[in-house]
């Protein structure tokens, strides 16, 4: 781990902020050009545009053959990527370094729907296609337990989100739930929104409110599709791996959603890396504690498909 990473990181991503609010087109714009910046593992990845539950998606799979993990053992499974930005932007393609790296790491394949983003599509949107997605990857007969959920920031949050969603609908659950920083409490009650502020080279409470109130639309916050941190019941829900940097305004989505899954009887692992900032894996080549994150998440995500495979032989 070093400390000239973290601070080069941090320097990275504390760029000097417009006056005012931006525009959703600048917003856009510079989330593409700042994740343009990061290490995607092309030569262990293909990838190639298709469509899943009516939208556009991104299938991601690994170089080698397939159904084979990078150490040569299985790699039958799916990952279902749900892609961060605030639900209001980002694509499958500007969060390639996270999918590309999980693929690049477990052998798994993955698809990454590009769901409909607010403020031009609200609240509930953005569930209803990445619930579709998942019916659709069902209706194609592939097995719940050979699937897992992953997603970074608005993605993580959806990713918790659309298990409620499919869970609520009788539908079969997936394996496992892989969140980075995900975002999980529309009423921005954490006490980390303010411990945090400054100290996050992101984030500031304006901001958060200021793309939120996109995606909200005027619903109620404390919905439990918005807010699972504080207002859903998780029982029921698969095993949840909740990875976050101790830097962030969001933390304490992080860490009240593993309590509340805790208290709801879910196997869950909170995993908190200090002095690095909101989805730090994205950074995968640059800072160690990445790459180290990275290969925790691939390891539990393997460890779940490979305990649900057993469990049904």
């Amino acid at each position: 781990m070093s400390r000239e990473q973290r601070i080069r990181v941090d320097e990275i991503l504390r760029q000097p902020a417009p006056e005012g609010p931006r525009s959703v087109e600048e917003i856009r714009a510079g989330f593409r050009q700042l994740m343009a910046q990061m290490i995607v593992p092309h030569h262990s990845i293909r990838t190639a545009p298709t469509t899943l539950g009516d939208r556009p998606a991104l299938r991601v799979e690994p170089a080698q053959a397939p159904g084979r993990g990078p150490d040569g053992g299985p790699g039958t499974g799916t990952i279902l990527y749900f892609h961060g930005g605030g639900w209001v932007f980002g694509s499958p393609e500007t969060a390639l370094s996270l999918t590309g790296n999980l693929v690049a790491r477990t052998g798994l394949g993955a698809y990454s729907p590009d769901y409909r983003l607010a403020p031009e599509h609200p609240f509930p949107a953005a569930i209803e296609d990445t619930l579709s997605a998942y019916r659709a990857l069902l209706d194609r007969g592939e097995d719940p337990s050979a699937i897992v959920f992953a997603g970074d920031s608005a993605g993580g949050g959806l990713a918790v989100t659309t298990c409620l969603a499919a869970r609520d609908a009788d539908l079969p659950l997936p394996a496992a739930v892989l969140a980075f920083s995900p975002g999980t409490d529309a009423t921005r009650t954490g006490e980390s929104m303010d411990t945090k502020e400054g100290i996050d080279p992101i984030f500031t409470r304006t901001a958060l409110e200021h793309t939120g109130a996109m995606y909200l639309a005027g619903a109620d916050p404390h919905q439990p599709l918005l807010s699972p941190a504080v207002h859903a019941d998780l029982t029921g829900l698969p095993p949840m791996l909740i990875q976050v940097g101790a830097n962030e305004v969001l933390l304490d989505d992080s860490t009240r959603l593993a309590a509340r899954a805790r208290a709801a009887g879910v196997d869950v692992i909170l995993d908190v890396t200090a002095d690095v900032p909101h989805v730090f894996q994205s950074f995968a080549g640059v800072l160690d504690e990445a790459d180290e994150a990275l290969d925790r998440a691939a390891l539990f995500l393997r460890q779940r498909i490979h305990a649900a495979a057993t469990a049904r032989t």
